[in-house]
């Protein structure tokens, strides 16, 4: 289960991020199994991190993949193909789905505020 809050508190700490994600004003979906979260960011700073609860609210892209995936992608030192967003697309154990385009435009950003919640995974490692 996410810590949003805790998310949410890293990636805003977090002044390199913001500041390279200052012009982005989007919310996405971000999903594990069957859960999808909404990231609603404005001016690079998430604002909030909701569950959807309702399938017609949506993000303007998706990134979805199992559980098993993200975690071996927070891991302090991610094995191969886990170590990367697009190496895990490539081997298609995540999917990205819908607008891509502010996705590709702001990759890096996009890329750091996922593995970000690699510092709380690894702060509370579970046996």
């Amino acid at each position: 289960m996410l810590t949003v809050e805790k998310w949410k508190s890293v990636i805003n700490s977090n002044r390199r991020l913001v500041e390279n994600g200052r012009w982005i004003n989007i919310t996405f979906t971000f999903g594990i199994e069957d859960k999808d979260y909404l990231f609603h960011i404005i001016n690079g700073k998430v604002q909030s991190i909701d569950e959807r609860k309702v399938l017609t609210k949506s993000g303007i892209f998706k990134i979805h993949g199992e559980t098993k995936v993200w975690d071996k992608h927070w891991l302090e030192l991610p094995p191969r193909d886990y170590h990367d967003i697009f190496s895990m697309l490539s081997k298609n154990l995540v999917n990205i789905d819908g607008d891509i385009t502010p996705f590709i435009q702001n990759l890096q950003y996009f890329k750091d505020l996922i593995a970000s919640y690699r510092k709380i995974k690894n702060e509370h490692p579970q046996p």
